[in-house]
């Protein structure tokens, strides 16, 4: 038995607000990954299945190895079928907001949502959430939307609708925002979820399959040359950054997602408990940061306050706007910032 998370009150508020409902369409962040299109799908799923008219809209491309899921070539890229998704949005009677704590998230699928005057419901893990929605389910202790998601549907009494494409979508969101449960799973309760989604016929080995086994040849010429070229190590302050630039990406043929999970892989060096990864956009002028660290060293704080960004305490992640070299030289200007609090992390490998 699960201890509860989403109260009663809170399960049924959300229970009634999905009732009434009858045009729903469901959002989820820019450059969407395995917990924002498995919550997404999942939640689309359920929905189908009470009977109501659903469209998943995300802000632009997500990465092949999610192409897999039940219904996933259903979803409305709004950056390529604007009109489209602007039509769907004028319909709706419900927005439902997952796996993003803030509208700046959506980029520019905030305009037309801006203009929609229905309820919106936000299903969320991040920390720090702005109240931008109607109905607000927030908990960041959480390891994913989709863990989340699961708990609620068992609140509300629904565990009977999740059916094996639902259960699919919840183990895949669950496993990629734990790095296939490497992180930030050491709840107990995590795996009796896990097993409570096998009694629903999933195959975990297939899904770990379609998520891990499914890249680009380039993909893995890219990380080695990361690895033998970019990556600059800081042994004294238990740190790695790597960079990549856009001429480097076209080199190794680049696709979305190829670079998945690269930030995590410095990670593996011994007494490594900081990673810091710049990625430079390959259609605007931008470089992407993702941040991941270990035991008591704050990623997020640092990606607040470096990066304009944010996320989770070992996961986190911003946005930059400058050069490769300035912000290859803000991230050595991070490291310096701890430098006191990354020579006291200890290493435990």
């Amino acid at each position: 038995m699960l201890r509860t998370v989403v109260s009663a009150q809170e399960a049924q508020k959300i229970k009634q607000l999905l009732l009434e409902s009858r045009n729903v369409v469901i959002t989820t962040h820019t450059g969407p990954d395995g917990d924002a299109i498995g919550s997404s799908l999942a939640m689309y799923e359920y929905l189908k299945r009470k009977g109501k008219q659903v469209t998943v809209i995300v802000p632009n491309y997500f990465p092949d190895y999610l192409h897999w899921m039940n219904d996933a070539d259903k979803i409305l890229q709004y950056d390529r079928r604007r009109a489209m998704s602007k039509s769907f949005i004028q319909q709706a009677d419900l927005i439902i907001a997952l796996d993003y704590n803030a509208p700046y998230r959506i980029d520019e699928l905030q305009l037309p949502l801006s203009y929609c005057k229905c309820k919106r419901l936000m299903i969320d893990h991040h920390e720090d959430p702005e109240h931008y929605c109607t109905v607000e389910l927030s908990r960041p202790e959480m390891s994913s939307t989709c863990e989340l998601l699961y708990r609620l549907f068992v609140a509300m009494g629904e565990e009977k609708q999740i059916n094996i494409h639902c259960a699919e979508d919840l183990y895949a969101g669950m496993c990629t925002d734990t790095g296939r449960f490497t992180y930030n799973s050491n709840d107990p309760e995590i795996y009796e979820i896990i097993a409570g989604l096998m009694r629903k016929g999933i195959d975990k080995d297939m899904i770990i399959r379609n998520l891990y086994n499914q890249y680009s040849e380039g993909r893995y010429r890219l990380l080695g040359h990361i690895l033998l070229n970019k990556m600059e190590i800081n042994s004294e302050l238990h740190a790695a950054i790597f960079s990549v630039g856009r001429e480097e990406l076209k080199q190794f043929k680049y696709i979305k997602g190829d670079a998945e999970g690269f930030v995590n892989i410095p990670l593996e060096i011994k007494g490594i408990k900081l990673s810091i990864s710049l990625r430079e956009d390959t259609e605007k002028d931008r470089i992407f940061v993702s941040i991941r660290s270990f035991d008591d060293f704050p990623a997020n704080e640092l990606a607040e306050r470096f990066f304009n960004g944010g996320g989770h305490f070992h996961a986190a992640g911003g946005t930059v706007y400058c050069s490769m070299d300035e912000a290859l030289e803000t991230a050595r200007k991070a490291l310096e910032a701890y430098r006191e609090q990354l020579i006291e992390v200890k290493s435990e490998k």
